[in-house]
């Protein structure tokens, strides 16, 4: 039986984008291994793991902070390709092919969170 979180098509497309997203990372220099793909990674996880925790919160109020946090840590994943992009650890064209995911994951998380507050003042 799949958790609440399976289902949902943003956590769906955050499981996308981590695979896409270590694939790149691989291409990382060894020194950066421990560094900045490491950071990557953790951020990258993230962003699935906090709407996976907060789907078994008992409000909609309490949801919505661990999708704020998915957010958050999907801003820092792409800031971590784009320190990498300036630092010539990947090329543009693997960052342009990633880019339109993140974007898709980014207003998905936050049209998923003006629900769930909106949900929350319909109950007040």
């Amino acid at each position: 039986m799949p958790f609440k979180y399976e289902n949902l098509e943003v956590w769906q497309l955050a499981i996308e984008l981590i695979g896409k997203y270590y694939q790149l990372l691989k291409g990382f220099p060894e020194h950066e291994q421990y560094a900045l793909a490491s950071q990557g990674r953790r951020a990258a996880v993230s962003v699935a793991l906090n709407i996976a925790e907060g789907s078994g919160r008992s409000t909609d109020k309490d949801f919505g902070l661990f999708i704020n946090r998915a957010m958050t840590s999907l801003l820092e994943s792409d800031a971590v390709l784009k320190i990498a992009l300036k630092l010539g650890y990947i090329r543009r064209p693997d960052y342009d092919s990633l880019q339109p995911l993140l974007e898709k994951v980014y207003y998905k998380l936050v049209a998923f969170e003006k629900t769930l507050r909106k949900d929350t003042r319909a109950r007040t």
